[in-house]
């Protein structure tokens, strides 16, 4: 096989497929991009058995066809350094060695045969939907952050996304914090649930951002697969396995107290003052009144101590809670309202946390949940 193509479409597209493959693959072959040649176009593709990534590129310049598995990161790292130039690639598969031609330079390299290069599994009796790139982008960024890590809960470790008549929901938990993401431009005539797993889900966020389409979802519950499509990429996932905890039923409905606060000051304050905490629990305590918030971060052990007021509009009684700074933190963090609105019934039930938006924004909508920690 021979063909020519540009470094920099064919920088951009390996970069993209990359972050699928894993550092500690299971089979060696996995440590490569498969390379099709097929109809005058370029198929490349990157996997570690549980997500696979696939791009097209057309191709002017092409003699045969056929498949090889090219080693990843040696061909990342010499085009990362190699300016855009058109570049000559002429594969023996026989002989199963790769060479291609840059500039002034030639470059050789042992590949593999491409047969052996395991592929995604076809998605059986499938289900559709589109979504655009920027909502998707949205979605996985508000609530990513909020999945666990505890391998003894795994549907934790993933988005639990739901879709029907009202519109689409994605729903991250880790038990001490809850993000719930709506949008109700994008609906389904019947109601269908999933688990997202985050590997996935985290190439997603890094590569979206510039993407203006629509993202064409296919995804079957029978082979529990899911496979995202937009510009020339695809990416092909399995599905979590199991029931999600039924989150609705944490979620306090009855909050008499409410507190509205710049976000940035709120987010600063915590910060400021959770150095001064104990660093094993972070626990700060917020003390809410009418018109002043008090953030007090102690630790007792190290005779450390700060506290800082900040103005806000607080509706409700005088209220102390404790919360771990480090997640308080994430959570405004990843709200980008100039303020928030806290929803509290008592000290020792969850707080909801939610941005206040300028306008009354009616396609979607953010709640966070925060469990408080037992106050010294």
């Amino acid at each position: 096989m021979k063909f020519i193509i540009s470094r920099n479409a064919l920088f951009y597209n390996l970069s993209a497929i990359s972050g699928v493959i894993s550092s500690n693959n299971s089979l060696a072959i996995l440590d490569h991009f498969l390379f099709t040649i097929k109809d005058s176009k370029l198929f490349l593709m990157a996997s570690d058995m549980d997500t696979t990534m696939t791009s097209v590129i057309e191709l002017d310049n092409v003699e045969g066809e056929g498949c090889v598995a090219v080693p990843s990161k040696i061909l990342l790292e010499t085009l990362k350094l190699i300016p855009e130039t058109p570049i000559v690639f002429a594969i023996d598969q026989e002989k199963n060695i790769f060479k291609f031609q840059a500039a002034n330079g030639e470059y050789d390299a042992p590949c593999k045969n491409g047969d052996e290069f395991p592929r995604p599994k076809e998605i059986e009796n499938a289900q559709y939907f589109d979504i655009p790139a920027s909502v998707m982008h949205r979605a996985i960024s508000k609530t990513l952050f909020a999945t666990g890590s505890d391998e003894l809960r795994p549907t934790m470790m993933g988005v639990f996304c739901e879709l029907s008549e009202e519109g689409i929901s994605f729903v991250a938990t880790d038990a001490h914090k809850l993000v719930r993401y709506v949008n109700n431009t994008i609906k389904n005539d019947e109601y269908v649930s999933f688990i997202l797993p985050k590997k996935p889900l985290s190439h997603l966020k890094s590569i979206l951002p510039g993407v203006t389409e629509d993202i064409h979802v296919t995804y079957s519950k029978e082979t529990n697969h899911i496979c995202f499509n937009f510009s020339n990429l695809t990416l092909y996932s399995s599905l979590k396995e199991g029931k999600y905890p039924n989150y609705e039923a944490v979620i306090p409905k009855e909050n008499n107290n409410q507190l509205t606060i710049s976000r940035e000051e709120f987010l600063k304050s915590i910060r400021r003052v959770g150095i001064y905490s104990n660093q094993s629990t972070y626990q700060i305590r917020i003390s809410m009144a009418e018109a002043q918030t008090t953030i007090t971060g102690e630790d007792m052990d190290e005779s450390n101590k700060a506290e800082e007021n900040i103005a806000c509009e607080y509706v409700g009684e005088p209220m102390e809670i404790g919360f771990n700074s480090k997640f308080l933190s994430e959570m405004l963090g990843n709200i980008d309202t100039a303020q928030v609105r806290m929803d509290l019934s008592e000290p020792k039930r969850a707080a909801l946390l939610f941005p206040v938006e300028e306008e009354d924004v009616q396609q979607e909508s953010l709640l966070m949940l925060l469990m408080p920690v037992m106050l010294n």
